[in-house]
């Protein structure tokens, strides 16, 4: 299995990394991407996978939540990490409205302009919407025919949001821990309008932790809860699902495991 979406340089896990990535590799992971979220976080990622060469691999970029006052000089300083690293994704990016719209004018600017790196530098995207659906689609759908693919981390929606969403070629959605959250109503809509050729795992670690593990700290062996709980979802195996999200990451992402 691949989790492809998941904070370990995070201080989270700063006191048992070791222990964490050897239970990860015991429950059958090959491989970790792990995402930057400011200019800060873009150094510790790069450090981890350098450290975990061939198993951890960066995304960089600038978080919606992370762009403040300062956003120009942040993602400033991120480009350039991404030009001097080549990252396999541009990520964590996006928009988030949730909790406040006080920067909603420079979050649009700043995923526009990250978009726009993807499109020159063709590496694909990892992008986090909350609340902000129409608002990413409609900047996404300038560059519909420019960009290699991506993935929408952390889906949640309902059968007219997948749609919407698997409108963009070489697009996957990201389905983590609350797939098996009890109220969840993804493992209905899932198979109902998504192909599981258009789906990769994740965690979101240390947060998201799935069923029997939620409240509690994630971690990317919980990734297997998540895979068998698509297999039940789909009515395929465990190891067919293995087998097509292993497959997904390596068209969307480009790592082969």
């Amino acid at each position: 299995m691949i989790d492809t979406h998941c904070h370990i340089d995070g201080e989270e896990f700063a006191q048992d990394l070791e222990e964490v990535i050897t239970r990860a590799k015991e429950a059958g992971v090959q491989a970790i991407c792990v995402p930057g979220i400011d200019l800060k976080s873009c150094v510790s990622v790069m450090a981890l996978c350098e450290r975990y060469s061939g198993f951890c691999y960066p995304m960089l970029g600038l978080h919606p939540e992370e762009v403040k006052a300062n956003w120009k000089d942040q993602l400033a300083g991120v480009k350039m990490d991404v030009i001097a690293t080549d990252p396999i994704a541009i990520g964590e990016i996006g928009l988030d409205f949730y909790w406040s719209r006080e920067f909603e004018k420079e979050q649009l600017e700043a995923f526009e302009e990250q978009v726009k790196w993807a499109v020159e530098l063709q590496i694909p995207l990892m992008i986090h919407c909350r609340k902000a659906q129409n608002e990413m689609v409609s900047i996404l759908k300038k560059y519909k025919d420019q960009l290699s693919g991506g993935v929408f981390h952390c889906f949640t929606g309902n059968e007219l949001e997948a749609k919407e969403l698997l409108q963009f070629d070489g697009f996957v959605l990201g389905i983590g821990g609350v797939l098996t959250f009890k109220k969840s109503h993804l493992p209905e809509v899932l198979p109902k309008v998504v192909p599981l050729d258009r789906i990769v795992l994740e965690t979101d670690a240390p947060y998201m932790a799935p069923v029997p593990h939620r409240g509690k700290r994630n971690e990317p062996a919980f990734v297997t809860l998540v895979m068998q709980k698509l297999a039940e979802a789909y009515g395929v195996s465990e190891a067919e699902v293995e087998r097509q999200t292993n497959e997904n990451c390596k068209k969307v992402l480009n790592i082969t495991v």
